[in-house]
Parts: structure tokens; C-alpha cells; sequence
């Protein structure tokens, strides 16, 4: 019995895990230089991908900073790296290449 809880608790992380990712917006990305974020809602993404370790209202928790003024520490370009390269503790590619630019451009406005 704990073994089909299990199996069942596992398959719905996956199914949830898997929703972030909504290609039925790809025709609206709206922006100019072919950039996509128009359509990405990065608040969302950041609500979703960075509370777990940065807290969540984002005033950093353990190892991991405070993003509540990362604009302030970081330009874009930085934060768009680190968003996909990782940093110290943090590992690359949390956020999906085709999200990187807008949550960058989200978090760098956080002063």
C-alpha cells in the first residue's frame, strides 16, 4: 500500500513538476529581437523556482541570499549567468533557457 502511495505521490511531482512549461504561448511572444519575454510570466517562475531555497518572500534563507535587492548587486547580464550557469552553492539551468531573459530582466529590477 505504501508503495502505490509512493508511485502515486512521485507521478503527480512529475505531472506538476512538468506544467511550468506552457509551449501553447509560443506564437504570442510579442517582443521585439525575438526575445520571449512578453509571454513569460518570470514572477511566477521565480515564485516557483527560486522560493525553495531563497525563501518565500525571497529574503534569503541558509546558504542561499537575499534576492529581494539583487538588482542592486547584480546587472541583468549577471543574473542572467548565474541563472544559467549557477553560482557557488546554486547549480545552472533551474530556469528554462527560453524563460532565462525575462527572469533576469524580473529580478534585476529588485533594488
Amino acid at each position: 500500500m505504501k508503495n502505490k502511495l509512493l508511485a502515486v505521490m512521485f507521478g503527480a511531482v512529475l505531472v506538476l513538476g512538468a506544467c511550468g512549461g506552457d509551449k501553447a504561448d509560443k506564437g504570442n511572444e510579442g517582443t521585439s529581437g525575438g526575445g520571449e519575454t512578453a509571454s513569460v510570466d518570470a514572477e511566477k517562475i521565480v515564485q516557483t523556482s527560486c522560493v525553495g531555497c531563497h525563501g518565500g518572500n525571497l529574503g534569503g534563507q541558509g546558504n542561499a541570499p537575499s534576492l529581494n535587492d539583487v538588482g542592486s548587486r547584480l546587472s541583468e547580464s549577471e543574473i542572467h549567468d548565474v541563472l544559467k550557469n549557477g553560482r557557488g552553492n546554486m547549480p545552472g539551468g533551474l530556469v528554462k533557457e527560453d524563460q532565462l531573459d525575462a527572469v533576469a530582466k524580473y529580478l534585476s529590477e529588485k533594488k
